[in-house]
C-alpha cells in the first residue's frame, strides 16, 4: 500500500499562487508516477498534472499549461504543485494520486491511480 498525505490548500485571490504538497510513504518503490486531480462541484474529476517517479517526465492539462508546475523531491517522497495566475475557475478539491501503471497514457486518467490522498480545498476568489 501506498499513503498521500496532501497539504497546502486555501484561499486565494484571483492572479494569486498557492503550493501544494503531497508526501507519499508506505509501498513507494511501485510507484512510476504520481499526478494531480481536481474535482469542482457538480463536475467530474479531471486530470491536472503528472510526473514520473524519476521526475523527468511531466504532463499538464491543457487549462493549466504555463501556470502550474509540477516537481518533486526525491529524498523526501514528495510531489509539489505550484500554482500561478489562479484564476476562480481553478477552484476546487485537489487530490494527489500515485499510479503503478508503467504506461504513460494511464498516467493521465484517474483509472491509472490506485492510491489516492484526502483531498485538499483550493478556493480563488474573484
Amino acid at each position: 500500500q501506498v499513503q498521500l498525505v496532501e497539504s497546502g490548500g486555501g484561499l486565494v485571490q484571483a492572479g494569486g499562487s498557492l503550493r501544494l504538497s503531497c508526501a507519499a510513504s508506505g509501498r513507494t518503490f511501485t510507484i512510476y508516477a504520481m499526478g494531480w486531480f481536481r474535482q469542482a462541484p457538480g463536475k467530474e474529476r479531471e486530470f491536472v498534472a503528472a510526473i514520473s517517479w524519476s521526475g523527468t517526465t511531466t504532463y499538464y492539462a491543457d487549462s493549466v499549461k504555463g501556470r502550474f508546475t509540477i516537481s518533486r523531491e526525491n529524498a523526501k517522497n514528495t510531489v509539489f504543485l505550484q500554482m500561478n495566475s489562479l484564476k476562480p475557475e481553478d477552484t476546487a478539491v485537489y487530490y494527489c494520486a500515485a499510479s503503478a501503471a508503467s504506461i504513460r497514457a494511464a498516467w493521465m486518467t484517474d483509472d491509472g491511480y490506485p492510491y489516492w490522498g484526502q483531498g485538499t480545498q483550493v478556493t480563488v476568489s474573484s
